[in-house]
């Protein structure tokens, strides 16, 4: 793979080119961006994945829920339909993607609608006689032909967008110079012991202007089932099997895995077919399967309830979180309106 994209570096060059092009073009508003009367935070990277968008989403919404009505709209990637979905209960993970159904099963007192074309989405949620007040745009960073009121851009601890490269020689979808339009910058899966010096040092590499953040994981205390739920501190030590479909599964595993378990690794957003099913009960051969919330929403179903459980996590802020940031955003924008 690194000799590959070795290979592929002049075509990198070309792509930052493209991108650049196109982001100068929007800049200079050659290319028009819509926007609109409403508070809208999009949440995105400058990455193709792995960053933790969606605990940044879930975040937003637990923050946000009780004062306003909340919208999430996303693009539903490799769902099975086209065009603008509201979420209802013919809602499934196929039909309107995994991230969307998790949002809609997880907060049913939220709007959830997913449409490729976000200026599309955003009018119909508009049109709506009980539209919101807020609309969170999930992996929106690139998607500029929509103008949001606020920027939040992530990056992992372990994977900085100032340490990658282009792709597809590296796994940026747009030159690091992207940072620029963001609002606020959140570093995310760090270690729970990240020292004040450290984080100084990581927003003195980032080399930028805005305010920085820092999250860790927060694994929850139980994992769930359809009909139960067990400890963590007992299912850590119990023989199992570890079961993802995500960008970047290592945490998760280092977090739940022991020296007699077995762990299945799938793509991002996998849909899990027959065959996959019957080699994870292969595996598990009567043991527990335990995954992630993601790809709980996909398996769920398909697999014997008595053995298929999730482990839940939530973004947790290092010594000060972003509350008041978004709130005042989102508190004078409404005012405005």
């Amino acid at each position: 793979m690194i000799l590959l994209r070795k290979i592929l570096f002049p075509l990198a060059f070309l792509y930052w080119l493209i991108t650049f092009i196109r982001n100068w073009l929007y800049d200079k508003g050659i290319f028009k961006s819509s926007s609109f009367d409403i508070p809208i935070i999009a949440v995105g990277n400058l990455s193709v994945g792995g960053t933790g968008k969606t605990p940044q989403i879930e975040y937003l919404i637990r923050l946000l829920s009780f004062n306003y009505k909340v919208a999430v709209l996303s693009r539903g990637y490799k769902r099975t339909t086209e065009g603008f979905i509201l979420a209802d209960e013919k809602a499934t993970a196929s039909s309107i993607g995994d991230e969307p159904f998790q949002f809609y099963s997880k907060f049913p007192n939220i709007q959830v609608a997913v449409d490729a074309n976000r200026k599309n989405g955003i009018e119909n949620l508009l049109q709506l006689s009980n539209k919101p007040d807020v609309i969170l745009l999930d992996d929106a960073f690139q998607h500029r032909k929509v103008k949001a009121g606020f920027y939040i851009l992530l990056t992992a601890y372990d994977d900085l967008f100032c340490d990658d490269y282009i792709l597809p020689f590296g796994n940026l979808r747009e030159p690091s110079s992207g940072k620029k339009r963001a609002d606020m910058i959140i570093v995310t899966k760090c270690p729970n012991d990240l020292s004040e010096i450290a984080q100084q040092k990581i927003r003195e590499k980032l080399k930028v202007k805005q305010q920085v953040f820092f999250t860790t994981i927060q694994y929850d205390d139980f994992v769930f089932g359809n009909d139960s739920q067990l400890l963590v501190s007992e299912i850590q030590s119990e023989s199992k099997v570890l079961v993802a479909g995500i960008a970047k599964p290592k945490l998760f595993f280092d977090f739940l895995k022991n020296e007699s378990d077995e762990t299945l690794v799938f793509p991002d957003h996998h849909h899990f077919s027959k065959q996959d099913c019957e080699q994870i009960l292969a595996k598990a051969n009567g043991r527990k399967i335990i995954t992630t919330e993601k790809d709980f929403v996909r398996l769920n179903g398909l697999l014997p309830k008595s053995q298929l459980f999730y482990l839940p996590i939530k973004s947790a802020f290092l010594n000060k979180n972003i509350d008041k940031t978004i709130e005042d955003y989102v508190g004078q924008s409404t005012r405005n309106s």
